[in-house]
């Protein structure tokens, strides 16, 4: 698979960071495996400089957060959060939603990142609760882990070798 095609099929795969596929394509031959992609795509973004690491943590949107209620997440960002039931959030589910979205942007500059695919509203909101009394390095780090989990969901569902 040549550079470009590689980058249009897998630019979508780390949300909103084209330039992860862009970095990760001269690396890759076209019998790359969703294993081996994935590897040299966490290492494009393992190896960013930190502040290129905090653009790509806060171009995801929150969950559950006013982006989907206006319908303007991603279609990847769409169906993993519908996967978690996050668009059938009660009320009060919801409003704590909206009050953890806020503590955690407050505390660490950046939204909460979590690969939700598989998981309830309540283990989301566990999670939530539990990481917001992590310190920003421990959370920097959650997030980018997180990130690469979903990155890898993506893969998958895209049918990477």
């Amino acid at each position: 698979m040549k550079d470009k095609e590689f980058i249009a099929r897998y630019g979508g795969t780390y949300e909103h960071s084209p330039w992860v596929a862009e970095r990760a394509a001269p690396l890759l031959d076209g019998s790359a495996d969703v294993d081996v992609i994935a590897r040299v795509m966490e290492d494009c973004v393992d190896n960013a400089s930190p502040d290129r690491q905090l653009v790509l943590i806060r171009a995801h949107p929150d969950l559950a957060g006013k982006a989907a209620v206006a319908g303007e997440l991603t279609d990847d960002s769409e169906t993993e959060q519908s996967s978690a039931g996050l668009d059938q959030c009660s009320p009060e589910e919801y409003a704590r939603f909206q009050a953890l979205n806020e503590a955690y942007r407050r505390k660490f500059g950046f939204p909460f990142v979590m690969a939700v695919r598989g998981s309830s509203r309540a283990e989301i909101l566990a999670a939530f609760e539990s990481r917001l009394e992590n310190d920003y390095d421990e959370e920097f780090e959650n997030a980018l882990s997180e990130i690469h989990k979903i990155a890898r969901m993506r893969l998958v569902s895209l049918g990477a070798n």
